[in-house]
């Protein structure tokens, strides 16, 4: 199911998505679509990264430079 929205972008945005749209040989709407599906896909896919690496033990930015420094690695 599709709905049909009015969305405002800057006039340098609608330019590209026009090119880009006619490179592809596609049309504004499923550029758009597929761009907006992507973002979420990579949101999906970085919530369960996050997920999988809840137990994971962490440690703080000056505890780590702390670290690299005793290491002599800076």
């Amino acid at each position: 199911m599709s709905v049909r929205t009015t969305v405002t972008l800057e006039d340098e945005l609608i330019k590209l998505l026009k090119l880009k749209a006619l490179e592809n040989s596609s049309t504004v709407s499923t550029l758009l679509n597929e761009i907006v599906t992507e973002a979420f896909r990579q949101d999906s896919d970085d919530l369960q990264t996050i997920k999988e690496r809840e137990n994971e033990p962490s440690i703080s930015f000056e505890s780590f430079l702390d670290e690299l420094r005793a290491d002599g690695r800076l």
